[in-house]
């Protein structure tokens, strides 16, 4: 019955959480204004629906593979326009790469502005997948709460204000000009308050993981900004950056690399962490007066095979997201034409850095972790009985 009402709560929460961002993710008319000596062009962005296909079109690339190119009637459902039946031209000499095929009732998201003629040019962007993927987020809670109960309830909650922390706390700051890299490190702690005590309540178990996590995270922000330094990184390697230079705030990009890579292996740490110290926890509750080296030793046994399974994860995890990267490597296309250019590409070294500094941090908050476990629970007589309960 407990358990009810705390899914109740969790949902009321959940609905008012995402009342609250679902206007950050979701599709908004926007205006986009560029200047120039002579006119203003204002952009529009809208929903349509494709009503049908007017023309279709086969083009032939160099290297044998074809793609299709589409007209299209749209009706426009959001916006000053709503209703209005419009004719979008994707026919052309210009091959897009990516370029999508659509059917009638189809959702997208379209741009328009005026031409010099004053009539509407209509683009499409891209499918509408944001009922798609609020159906996926529906089947991950349903999941989460099934296997997790409890502590997934808390998990879930964890997450949702730790995503709220960030989109409305932490990225206004940034963009008001703020160092991200302190931004990301004061934040990162937050979040880590939030997580920790949250998902395990508070208790001293909660104190040595968060005292850990807190250690290893200052550890992996010096290693990141000693060899970002080393490395002569900018922090503007990836595509995104110049979408942000062009919108106009002053960012630190260097500081926003490595606030990325403090916020990224904050998410790992607590796993490992905490895993770590539920290690401990388990060990004492069978023997509580096991000597500290003795607790150490075989936690340290436990927490190596773990580390073992993360690392494979990390870079599995690197080769899923990087693999039409490492493919153009594999075909030795231009950037990329010997291993001393792939090595010395800002992009690369940016993601080794990134990897190979997180995957450091998260070994050192092991034997981190893992001492202060085993020094401060220690001779705790409740445990075992707190345990035996759990």
């Amino acid at each position: 019955m407990n358990f009810m009402l705390k899914i109740i709560k969790f949902f009321i929460v959940s609905l008012l959480l995402f009342s609250f961002v679902r206007p950050v993710l979701a599709v908004s008319q926007t205006a986009n204004i560029n200047s120039n000596v002579n006119q203003t062009i204002v952009t529009h962005s809208a929903q349509a629906q494709v009503l049908k296909v007017l023309q279709e079109r086969i083009i032939t690339r160099n290297n044998g593979a074809k793609s299709k190119q589409q007209n299209l009637q749209l009706k426009i459902l959001t916006g000053p326009l709503t209703g209005k039946l419009v004719k979008y031209q994707g026919i052309s000499k210009l091959d897009v790469v990516g370029n999508n095929v659509y059917k009638a009732g189809d959702k997208v998201v379209v741009n328009y502005s005026a031409g010099l003629n004053g009539q509407n040019t209509f683009y499409i962007m891209n499918y509408i997948r944001e009922n798609s993927l609020w159906w996926l987020l529906l089947l991950f809670i349903v999941v989460i709460l099934l296997i997790g109960r409890s502590q997934g309830l808390k998990a879930i909650l964890s997450l949702s204000l730790s995503f709220v922390f960030i989109i409305k706390v932490m990225i206004p700051l940034i963009i008001q000009g703020f160092n991200p890299l302190l931004v990301g490190g004061l934040g990162s702690f937050v979040i880590l308050l939030i997580i920790v005590y949250l998902t395990n309540g508070i208790n001293k178990k909660s104190h040595i993981a968060l005292l850990s996590i807190l250690i290893s995270l200052i550890v992996t922000a010096g290693l990141a900004i000693f060899f970002s330094n080393l490395a002569h990184l900018t922090g503007t390697a990836q595509e995104e950056v110049t979408y942000l230079i062009e919108a106009g705030p002053a960012i630190n990009f260097q500081g926003l690399l490595l606030a990325a890579i403090i916020i990224g292996t904050l998410g790992i740490l607590d796993d490992i962490v905490i895993g770590q110290v539920e290690v401990v926890t388990q060990i004492r509750s069978l023997n509580p007066r096991l000597p500290f080296k003795k607790t150490f030793t075989m936690s340290m046994k436990v927490g190596r095979a773990h580390l073992g399974a993360v690392v494979n994860t990390l870079f599995l995890a690197y080769v899923g997201m990087s693999l039409p990267l490492i493919v153009l490597i594999g075909l030795h296309q231009t950037p990329f034409l010997s291993f001393f250019q792939i090595v010395n590409s800002e992009k690369i070294s940016t993601e080794i850095v990134r990897t190979l500094v997180g995957v450091i941090g998260l070994s050192l908050s092991v034997p981190i972790t893992t001492w202060l476990a085993a020094r401060y629970l220690q001779g705790d007589k409740k445990l075992k009985q707190k345990v035996n309960n759990n």
